[in-house]
């Protein structure tokens, strides 16, 4: 398909530069396909009405680290110069593939130092040799450390990776340490937030167990790539970061009986979708799973496993807008997006929600 036909223009008052609070009050469209669509204004703190007793959502429970680092490359025979680099995917103890600029300046070879100074690191400096070059500024970094040393490093020299449309407008701070992370955010490695995940609090899920609706987790470690612009004119041309994730035995046990008594699968993001996606059976059976997936999710996809999705507003000309219009038809996410633009919903990371029911007429 042609990438412009998920091009869209969004005012710059619709961008959210920080979350609601409390983070359950953001507004949710319900977007529901039914002959034609039903658009609906409702609170996030509302979702247990609209779900059903039996129904299971599914949250990622990845951790976001501070995976921006700031440096300065260093080489034999030229000057120093300022590096600023992003992590986006972990391939051996001490191997981070990321994001780098200026990415055109940099060579195999080069070593970088991160931190001002020595100092900045309790374990003494945090340097990297750059191993590999490829498209877009995409590098692949060897650290000096390794393991646990090395991720105690990055925690000690690296700052949260805001997404770039929200650093263009306002620096990192301390709040958003907090606010850039899920209440139940346990294993670490992600770059970028599993961002509808923002939305739930303690007490929306007291009011989801009430309704008796189960809470599942699975792990898929997002990463920088999922900000990356599509640059290619058709969808076949583009390629894919991938990310790694794991399902487990026990969470793939307890999504088959959901399955099996008629329960619906609720994906809390786009990230769970993509990883049960590539984790399920033709027929929308689950076993444990682990690897790297870089599915890629246009319409004309037919969905295995998910009934419906829990999403943020995504940006213009983005995979994640392909995703959701694959999820609930096209025409249907046009009329939708249509709809919170001019109502005054809040879009991206820090923005407001929707709730979509798979439309397999679209």
């Amino acid at each position: 398909m042609r990438v412009d036909l998920f091009d869209f223009d969004l005012p710059e008052e619709n961008i959210a530069l920080r979350p609601a609070n409390p983070r359950d009050s953001a507004r949710l469209l319900l977007v529901q396909p039914q002959g034609e669509t039903v658009l609906s204004d409702q609170i996030v703190r509302d979702l247990p009405r609209f779900l059903r007793a039996g129904d299971a959502l599914v949250f990622n429970d990845t951790k976001v680290i501070p995976a921006q680092l700031e440096g300065v490359r260093t080489r034999e025979g030229a000057p120093d110069i300022a590096v600023s680099a992003t992590l986006h995917m972990r391939t051996e103890p001490d191997v981070w593939k990321a994001f780098a600029k200026p990415g055109k300046r940099l060579k195999i070879g080069d070593r970088i130092h991160f931190g001002n100074s020595a100092e900045t690191c309790a374990l003494g400096s945090l340097d990297a040799t750059l191993e590999d070059k490829g498209d877009g500024g995409e590098v692949t970094l060897r650290f000096d450390l390794s393991g646990p040393a090395l991720d105690e490093a990055i925690m000690a020299v690296g700052h949260i990776p805001l997404p770039p449309y929200i650093a263009a407008k306002r620096p990192e701070d301390a709040q958003d340490s907090k606010d850039y992370q899920t209440i139940y955010a346990r294993e670490e490695g992600a770059v970028a937030a599993p961002t509808a995940g923002l939305h739930f609090t303690p007490d929306l899920f007291a009011a989801l167990d009430a309704a008796g609706i189960e809470r599942h987790f699975v792990t898929l470690h997002v990463g920088a790539g999922t900000f990356l612009p599509v640059k290619a004119d058709d969808t076949t041309e583009h390629k894919m970061h991938s990310e790694i994730g794991y399902v487990s035995q026990a969470t793939a046990d307890a999504l088959n009986a959901v399955r099996a008594r008629g329960g619906r699968i609720v994906s809390v993001g786009t990230t769970s979708l993509r990883l049960l996606e590539s984790a399920a059976a033709d027929d929308g059976s689950l076993k444990a799973w682990s690897g790297a997936t870089d599915i890629f999710i246009t319409p004309g996809y037919r969905f295995k496993i998910i009934d419906a999705l829990m999403t943020n507003f995504h940006l213009p000309r983005s995979t994640l807008f392909m995703l959701v219009s694959a999820f609930a038809g096209y025409e249907t996410m046009r009329a939708a997006y249509d709809h919170a633009i001019s109502t005054g919903y809040r879009f991206y990371s820090y923005g407001d929600s929707s709730l979509l029911f798979r439309n397999d007429s679209r």
